[in-house]
C-alpha cells in the first residue's frame, strides 16, 4: 500500500477479534481491512456498514450484491475491489467464467433479465447519476425489483464508488490469495 497508515498499537480487542474471525472464516484479512487499522473506529464503522450491505437479508443475493460491486469496480479501474469481488462473486455463483466476464464486461454474461436491469441501472448510475430519473428506477419496478432493493441497489453502488476511490487513492493491493480462490 502506498500510504503508511500504522495500525493502531496496541490494537483494540474488538479490532483484534474482528481480524481473527476474518483469519477463521476467509484465511486471510482483507488488506481493505488492514488499511483501516490506524483508526478502530473508522475499521468499525466500515465493517458495519459493509455487512449492513453485503450479508445482511435483503431482496438481493448476495452474488446479486458482488455483481454490483464487480460492476461499480470496472467502470472505477479498480484493481483491489475487482480482484477481491470476482473472487467472491466465483465462490457465490461456482461458475469462474461468469464472473470474470462480469468483471470485463457485464453486457457479455450470461444473465437474468433482473441481474440485467440491474447492472444497466449499477453502470448508469456509475457513469451518469445526474442523470438518474423515475424511467431509470420503473426499469426496475418492471424487472421485479421493490422500491427497498432499488435502494440497496443504489446503497451497494455507493459504497463500492466510495470503496474504489478509496483503494486507488492509497494504491491498496489485493490480497494474494484471491486470485486463486473458487477458479476450480
Amino acid at each position: 500500500m502506498a500510504l503508511n497508515l500504522p495500525a493502531e498499537d496496541p490494537m483494540p480487542e474488538g479490532a483484534a477479534t474482528y481480524f481473527d474471525k476474518c483469519e477463521e472464516k476467509l484465511g486471510i484479512v482483507p488488506n481493505v481491512l488492514v488499511a483501516h487499522a490506524f483508526d478502530a473506529e473508522r475499521l468499525d464503522t466500515f465493517a458495519k456498514f459493509y455487512n449492513s450491505l453485503m450479508l445482511a437479508p435483503s431482496g438481493l443475493t448476495k452474488a446479486e450484491r458482488e455483481m454490483i460491486a464487480v460492476t461499480v469496480s470496472a467502470i472505477n479501474r479498480c484493481h483491489y475491489c475487482l480482484t477481491a469481488h470476482g473472487a467472491a462473486l466465483r465462490q457465490l455463483t461456482g461458475d469462474p467464467a461468469l464472473a470474470e466476464t462480469i468483471t470485463q464486461n457485464w453486457r457479455a454474461a450470461d444473465l437474468s433479465e433482473r441481474q440485467r436491469a440491474m447492472l444497466a441501472f449499477v453502470e448508469k448510475l456509475s457513469l451518469r447519476p445526474a442523470a438518474m430519473d423515475e424511467a431509470d428506477r420503473q426499469a426496475l419496478r418492471d424487472a421485479g425489483f421493490s422500491d427497498r432493493d432499488i435502494f440497496d441497489i443504489a446503497s451497494v453502488a455507493g459504497f463500492y464508488a466510495m470503496s474504489n476511490r478509496l483503494a486507488s487513492a492509497t494504491e491498496m493491493a489485493p490480497n494474494p490469495e484471491y486470485h486463486a480462490m473458487a477458479r476450480d
